[in-house]
C-alpha cells in the first residue's frame, strides 16, 4: 500500500495545536497490519511520549497541527444528542398512529432513552472539562497582562534596553493572541453542548447545527475581539 510521503516526513517535527502552542514532536508512527497510517507518538517537552490518533493531525508542508480533542468530542455529541431524539420523537409518533406494537415501542424507546442519558452524561463531563480550559485560559491571560505591565515598568526606568523590549514585547503579544483566541474558542464550545442539554438547539435549523469550527468574534456575540496591544515609543529615547 502506498503511504502519503509527509507522514514519515514528519517524524522529528514539531506539532502545534489550533492556536499555535507547541505541543511537542513526532517520535513514530503505528500502522495497521493493513498498512494505514493509525497512531502517532508525540514526545512532549518533559520528554513522555503520548499517543494521538492521525485522524486528529492536519499536515500542511512541514506543519503539522494536532486538533482538539474535546473539539472532536463536542462535534459527535452535538450531531448524535438531537439525532437519537428525533428517532425517539417518530418513533412516538408511529405509537401514536398505532403502526407498531406496543411492546415494541417500549423496547426501543428504552434502547433510545439509555443511549440518550449515557451521551447526556458524556456532554456534562466534557462540560466540566471546557470549565476547566477556560479557567486555565483565563488565568494565562491574566499572568500575562501582569508580565506586560512589568515589562513596560522596568523598560520605562531604563532596566531592559529597546532591542529586548522589543522581543520580550512580541512574545507576549503572540501569547496573549493565542490565550484569548483559545478561550473564545472553548466559551463558543461549552455554550454549543449546554444548548444541546438544554434541548435549545433541537429547535436549531439544520444549517445552524454544522460542525464546529473555529471560533470567531462573529461566533460569539459579547465577547471581545483578543486584544492586540499597539505601543509606539520613540527609539533611543534618553534613559533616567
Amino acid at each position: 500500500m502506498s503511504q502519503n510521503p509527509n507522514l514519515f516526513l514528519s517524524v522529528g517535527k514539531q506539532v502545534k495545536d489550533e492556536y499555535g502552542y507547541e505541543f511537542g514532536k513526532i517520535a513514530s508512527f503505528s500502522l495497521t497490519p493493513s498498512g494505514k497510517f493509525d497512531v502517532v507518538f508525540v514526545e512532549q517537552g518533559d520528554g513522555k511520549l503520548l499517543k494521538h490518533s492521525v485522524e486528529h493531525l492536519k499536515f500542511d508542508g512541514a506543519d503539522v497541527t494536532l486538533a482538539s480533542r474535546i473539539k472532536s468530542k463536542a462535534n459527535v455529541l452535538c450531531d448524535q444528542i438531537p439525532l437519537i431524539w428525533r428517532k425517539d420523537q417518530a418513533l412516538k409518533e408511529l405509537s401514536a398512529k398505532k403502526k407498531i406494537s406496543q411492546e415494541l415501542y417500549e423496547e426501543l424507546h428504552d434502547s433510545f432513552d439509555g443511549a440518550l442519558n449515557q451521551l447526556k452524561n458524556e456532554a456534562q463531563v466534557l462540560i466540566d472539562e471546557l470549565d476547566k480550559e477556560i479557567s486555565k485560559s483565563s488565568s494565562e491571560i491574566r499572568d500575562l497582562n501582569y508580565a506586560l505591565v512589568h515589562l513596560e515598568i522596568e523598560h520605562e526606568i531604563g532596566k531592559i534596553g529597546d532591542e529586548s523590549y522589543r522581543t520580550a514585547l512580541s512574545m507576549i503579544q503572540d501569547n496573549l493572541k493565542r490565550a484569548n483566541a483559545k478561550k473564545i474558542d472553548m466559551e463558543l464550545v461549552k455554550s454549543k453542548v449546554s444548548s444541546i442539554l438544554l434541548g435549545d438547539a433541537l429547535k436549531l435549523s439544520e444549517p445552524e447545527k454544522n460542525k464546529l469550527g473555529k471560533a470567531t468574534s462573529a461566533d460569539t456575540p459579547g465577547l471581545p475581539e483578543p486584544p492586540v496591544i499597539v505601543y509606539v515609543k520613540e527609539i533611543g529615547k534618553a534613559s533616567t
